[in-house]
């Protein structure tokens, strides 16, 4: 159990730290492969939403995917990208 105290004034956002890091984590599962597939779709799509939300470097990443995925396979990326915004 937690027993020490939490400074609010120095503290950040969960918006503002988790969201990318998070974003860009799915990212990573889906590059490679851990959960037993590799969906190059679904890595695309959460690397656009990590650089989306700051994460630089899911720029790269994205960019290094891309260069293995078809452009149907892209624009549906960007289509579940765009969906997951809208809902989120």
């Amino acid at each position: 159990m937690f027993q020490g105290q939490i400074d609010l004034d120095a503290a950040a956002a969960v918006q503002v730290t988790a969201v990318p890091d998070t974003l860009f984590e799915q990212g990573l599962y889906w590059a490679s492969g851990r959960a037993g597939l590799i969906d190059l779709v679904a890595a695309h799509k959460w690397f656009n939403l990590a650089a989306l939300k700051g994460r630089h470097d899911a720029i790269a990443m994205r960019r290094e995917i891309a260069a293995q995925m078809s452009e149907s396979e892209i624009a549906q990326a960007q289509r579940e990208a765009r969906a997951w915004i809208s809902t989120h």
